[in-house]
């Protein structure tokens, strides 16, 4: 058990190291990254990238909401040809574990993360971990939304747990999530 700590504490410490290495190395965001969830955050997206035309956008949402969100951001002006639409996820972890390693072989070290301002905190928490083990640094860009409150520190606090032990294991829990959030 011991050894399990130490390990734990170790890996945990890597992680902002790579972050500053990276952050020093990449200064300016290489793409954009979107939660799925929301067609707001899509439109939110397509305006953002406007202004940040030369970045490609990554997409991570369930399957059944790809062809709807392919038609947000065309109506918008975004070119197929930038537009990565990741169908794999069943929840928020996963939106991040299953693009991680896509990221890297792309070399896409710093991202803007673009996600709704209640849903920020959990997600920068998860990209901490599963980005930042891969050395992907995240810029975070929150969409407005009204009324609606923060996610609880509860669920920060699972999916951090959740996302070490992706790092660990490569097994994201997602049984644990029986929301798929």
């Amino acid at each position: 058990m011991g050894w399990v700590l130490v390990g734990l504490v170790v890996l945990i410490s890597i992680i902002p190291v790579r972050l500053t290495v990276t952050n020093y190395q990449v200064l300016a965001p290489q793409a954009i990254f979107v939660l799925g969830g929301a067609s707001d955050r899509m439109e939110f997206a397509a305006q953002f990238w406007q202004s940040h035309s030369n970045l490609d956008i990554w997409v991570s949402d369930f399957p059944r909401e790809n062809e709807a969100n392919r038609q947000i951001f065309l109506q918008l002006g975004v070119p197929l040809k930038q537009l990565h639409l990741d169908g794999r996820p069943t929840d928020t972890v996963t939106n991040f574990t299953t693009l991680a390693d896509d990221f890297v072989s792309q070399k896409l070290w710093h991202l803007y993360l673009i996600t709704s301002d209640y849903h920020m905190r959990r997600s920068r928490v998860i990209a901490t971990v599963v980005l930042g083990s891969r050395g992907i640094v995240i810029t975070p860009v929150a969409v407005p939304s009204k009324g609606v409150i923060s996610e609880s520190w509860v669920r920060v606090v699972r999916d951090f747990g959740r996302s070490l032990l992706w790092v660990v294991t490569g097994r994201t829990g997602a049984s644990f999530n029986n929301r798929n959030s």
